[in-house]
């Protein structure tokens, strides 16, 4: 039987060049495997925490030695001898370890680091592919990706009060063929902001974040880069939207301090997105659309926009199953957003996953603004058949190594996987022709 048998921690850089964990697993037999964990800038509230140092005098406080000290200490004596094909029992000894309810002790870092190298280990270990150690399914399904090509909100120093402006090839017949129809209209998008004299300069995303007039501008400009690429907006790509509204969430309003420094009202917001799905139907998926703590406001845009929509909840449920469930009951989103460090270990990742499924949720894999070459989501999303993921725009080295994943895992499984395109947002639109199901 495999079992652990060693673990070390190397303080690595992120994307943005702070600080991160690589964690290697070496087990009993000499197999090793690693897992690089990222970040987040706009994160919720109530998240598993990432340990960092508070050292100020290295990296202004951002060092993870002591994470790292954990995972090579107190974490290795723990799980030394077990089976690493025991997911769930690794897990679950990690989390007893901890003892919060937050991973605030040992740090959800030093313990997804653990986690998902393990599962790595197990993967190489069986000889098979994460996304088939993962999965059980023959019938694998490649995810429509989304890519985020302007950018604002947090990860941009500009004008633009919404996060993520994605668009998303929902109309093609394999992955490849979408993917190429994204980067083609990436790089007409960019064309299309130097004819206006716009900034090309990219976020942390990688997508464009040019000063624009308004949040309404970033629309039109990616409308126009679409049919100018040759594609039909809203068949061929769809546009996706992150406005992270947590973020400008304020004493229970929604206050727009980088654009034009107006208010709405909870109830405001949900008629602002209701006006632009009826003026651009390209819109078809809206994540953090309200802010986590508007709990009613969630509640009545989920009963307005529900059935025409897909609604994405992020801030709200953190990939917490706990929290998820309790979303479901209360009526709020329509899917979820799945971040393997907002809660710190894979078995909970899958949990959540499978709460969404049985529920009939849609659920997006996803990236973090801060990232790593790693590219275990890649193999999550095809793993978990989803049919969706989102790892930023066609450019920077991290966000593209997860389609170049994609991409392998599609030529390597041939016939055995579909693109899932437009077919997994069908639930929320009707009539629906467009793609394959």
């Amino acid at each position: 039987m495999a079992e652990i048998k060693t673990l070390e921690a190397l303080e690595i850089l992120d994307s943005r060049g702070n600080p991160t964990l690589d964690v290697t697993v070496t087990l009993n037999n000499g197999v090793k495997a690693t897992a690089k964990i990222p970040s987040g800038a706009s994160t919720g509230k109530r998240e598993a925490m990432e340990l960092r140092d508070g050292d100020k005098q290295r990296y202004s406080g951002k060092g993870v030695l002591k994470a790292c000290g954990y995972v090579e200490g107190e974490i290795l004596n723990a799980v030394r001898g077990m089976d690493p094909n025991e997911q769930k029992a690794l897990d679950s000894a990690l989390c007893k370890l901890d003892g919060t309810a937050n991973k605030s002790r040992l740090g959800a870092n030093a313990i997804l680091g653990v986690s998902l190298a393990s599962a790595r280990a197990a993967a190489k270990d069986r000889g098979v592919p994460l996304y088939a150690h993962l999965g059980s399914d023959t019938d694998y399904i490649l995810p429509t990706p989304m890519l985020n090509v302007l950018n604002g909100g947090r990860h941009a120093d500009n004008s633009v009060d919404f996060q993520e402006f994605m668009i998303a090839p929902v109309g093609a017949p394999s992955f490849r063929d979408a993917l190429q129809a994204a980067v083609e209209t990436f790089h007409v998008l960019k064309s299309v902001l130097q004819l206006k004299t716009y900034s090309t300069a990219v976020g942390d995303e990688g997508g464009f974040a040019p000063e624009l007039k308004s949040n309404e501008e970033a629309i039109e400009l990616i409308l126009e880069a679409i049919d100018k690429a040759g594609y039909r907006p809203g068949e061929d790509i769809a546009v996706m939207l992150d406005p992270a509204a947590s973020e400008f969430f304020e004493d229970g309003g929604y206050v727009f301090r980088k654009s034009d420094q107006s208010r709405k009202k909870p109830a405001e917001m949900v008629a602002l997105w209701r006006e632009w799905l009826q003026k651009y139907p390209a819109i078809w998926s809206l994540e953090d659309g309200l802010g986590e703590e508007d709990r009613q406001g969630w509640q009545q845009l989920t009963r307005e926009l529900g059935d025409q929509i897909q609604l994405v909840g992020d801030d709200n449920f953190v990939t917490n199953p706990e929290l998820f469930r309790q979303g479901i009951q209360d009526g709020i989103a329509n899917a979820i957003l799945i971040k393997l460090n907002q809660i710190g270990t894979v078995t909970e990742t899958l949990e959540c996953i499978a709460l969404a499924q049985e529920h009939g949720y849609g659920a997006v894999i996803s990236h973090r603004s801060g990232e790593t070459d790693d590219t275990s989501i890649a193999d999550l999303a095809v793993a978990t058949g989803v049919g969706q993921i989102k790892t930023g725009s066609a450019s920077r080295g991290e966000r593209v190594a997860k389609y170049n994943r994609l991409l392998a895992i599609e030529r390597e499984l041939a016939g055995k996987a579909r693109y899932a395109g437009a077919g997994v947002y069908s639930r929320w639109r009707k009539p629906f022709a467009v793609g394959k199901p």
